[in-house]
């Protein structure tokens, strides 16, 4: 039986962002945004073009296309300042904020009533995440941090990535850090780089999942709800 002291901590509900409450990938949004401005050169876009047309067109897979948008933006990240980069990440939000799904956003809502702690885990960069996932009740965030000279400009070097690539040690350090409790804990993903958060929590939920996450739910008897256009419905596991 959970001790007083227990039921005392905040339960906590955890979230990937990209694909999961996003419907599409704020990496990918913030890219293109700052080729469009001119900070990325136009030809940078040609770096990722061949695997966006090979997933579109169900040649390859995802992974492929959002491992070369990340290589084209830490290559090009270098130089650029922060106050610029923060510019059009709140540009960015302002145009996308309410391209969610339906389910993830009223799930959200419907948690942040009964007094979840709400985390988000993503693989974007921390400060776009922030401005997205604040507007959205969030208590904290977890993204990639990107290490800056002295003068403010990005290094393009990632910051801590063997803790922001392991999304069971990050709910570890929240739940320890924020003193909240995995007791009715909730955790949403949609790949299989959310398993072990997923096995972490009491409901784990997976969302519009990929084939290896589908499996891997179906062995487990985990939820598994697919969004389709208007239609909302929960697959037999």
């Amino acid at each position: 039986m959970p001790s007083r002291e227990t039921n005392k901590k905040p339960r906590v509900a955890v979230f990937d962002i990209d694909g999961t409450i996003f419907r599409s990938s704020l990496l990918i949004e913030v890219t293109d945004a700052l080729i469009i401005k001119g900070v990325f050169p136009k030809s940078v876009s040609r770096t990722y073009a061949r695997a966006k047309e090979n997933w579109l067109n169900r040649r390859a897979d995802y992974d492929r296309y959002i491992l070369a948008v990340i290589r084209a933006f830490d290559t090009h990240i270098r130089g650029v300042h922060y106050k610029v980069f923060k510019k059009i990440a709140r540009e960015v939000v302002d145009t996308h904020e309410d391209r969610v799904y339906r389910y993830t956003r009223d799930l959200v809502k419907s948690l942040k009533r009964k007094k979840y702690f709400l985390l988000a885990i993503s693989h974007s960069p921390k400060d776009i995440v922030d401005e997205f996932a604040r507007r959205l009740g969030f208590d904290k965030v977890y993204g990639r941090l990107i290490e800056m000279n002295s003068n403010g400009t990005f290094t393009g070097k990632t910051l801590l990535s063997d803790l922001i690539l392991n999304k069971a040690k990050v709910v570890q350090r929240a739940v320890l850090k924020e003193r909240l409790t995995l007791a009715g804990s909730v955790g949403v993903g949609d790949t299989e780089s959310d398993i072990p958060l997923l096995t972490m929590v009491e409901r784990p939920i997976c969302f519009n999942p990929n084939g290896k996450l589908y499996r891997y739910a179906k062995r487990r008897g985990w939820k598994i709800i697919v969004e389709r256009k208007d239609v909302i419905y929960e697959m037999n596991s």
